[in-house]
C-alpha cells in the first residue's frame, strides 16, 4: 500500500549505492540496552533535523529487539509523505551529519559516518515500514522464533562476506519464514 498523493517527480528507476560495495567487517554481540538509548538520541536527532516534515520514526532491526543478539549497527526506519521531495527530508538529515549510502526506488538510506545507525527512509504507507514492524514486533514476543533468527545470523556471520548486503539477503529466507509465522499468529 502506498501513499495515495502524487508524488512531486517520477522515483528513481535504478539502485546507488554511495562508495560501492563494503566488506562486512562486524560481528554481533550481545544484546545491549544502550542500543535502545541510541535509537531514542537518533529518533530526537532526526525530528529535530526534520521539525517542519510530517515523519514516523521507529527502531527496527534486531537492536530493537531485547534479548536478541546484534551487529551493534542501530535501525531506524522513517516515513515521509512523499520520497521523491528528497528536499523535504534529505537535506536535513545530511545538515543533522548522516551521510546518503542509498538512493533506490522507494527508499533511500543514510547513516552516520561511523557507520553504526542506519536510518532508512520510505513513504509513508510503503509496505516495507508494515514488514520491518511486523518482524520486529513477532521477533520480541517470540522467543523461538528469536532463537532460531539468531542462531541462523551466527552461522552466517562465520562466513566471509564482501558486501554487507550479500550478508542481509542471505537471512532473506528465514525471515520470510518468520514473517509467515507472524501473520499467522495475527489472525
Amino acid at each position: 500500500m502506498m501513499n495515495s498523493s502524487k508524488p512531486r517527480r517520477p522515483d528513481v528507476t535504478t539502485v546507488e549505492i554511495i562508495g560501492g560495495p563494503e566488506a562486512l567487517e562486524v560481528s554481533l554481540g550481545s544484546y545491549d540496552a544502550r542500543w535502545a538509548e541510541i535509537y531514542l538520541h537518533h529518533q530526537r536527532r532526526i525530528l529535530d533535523a526534520l521539525a517542519a516534515v510530517d515523519v514516523d520514526v521507529e527502531h527496527i532491526g534486531s537492536t530493537s529487539v531485547p534479548g536478541l543478539a546484534a551487529k551493534p549497527i542501530v535501525d531506524i526506519v522513517v516515513a515521509v509523505a512523499d520520497i521523491t521531495a528528497e528536499e523535504d527530508y534529505l537535506d536535513g538529515l545530511l545538515a543533522a551529519g548522516y551521510e546518503l549510502r542509498v538512493r533506490e526506488p522507494g527508499h533511500r538510506l543514510v547513516r552516520t559516518p561511523t557507520r553504526d545507525v542506519h536510518v532508512h527512509v520510505y513513504e509513508r504507507g510503503d509496505a516495507a515500514v508494515h514488514e520491518y514492524l511486523l518482524f520486529r514486533d513477532h521477533l520480541r514476543t517470540n522467543a523461538d522464533d528469536r532463537a532460531l533468527y539468531e542462531s541462523v545470523k551466527r552461522a552466517l556471520l562465520s562466513q566471509q562476506w564482501n558486501d554487507m548486503n550479500d550478508y542481509a539477503d542471505a537471512k532473506n529466507d528465514v525471515i520470510l519464514a518468520i514473517k509467515t509465522r507472524a501473520r499467522s499468529a495475527r489472525q
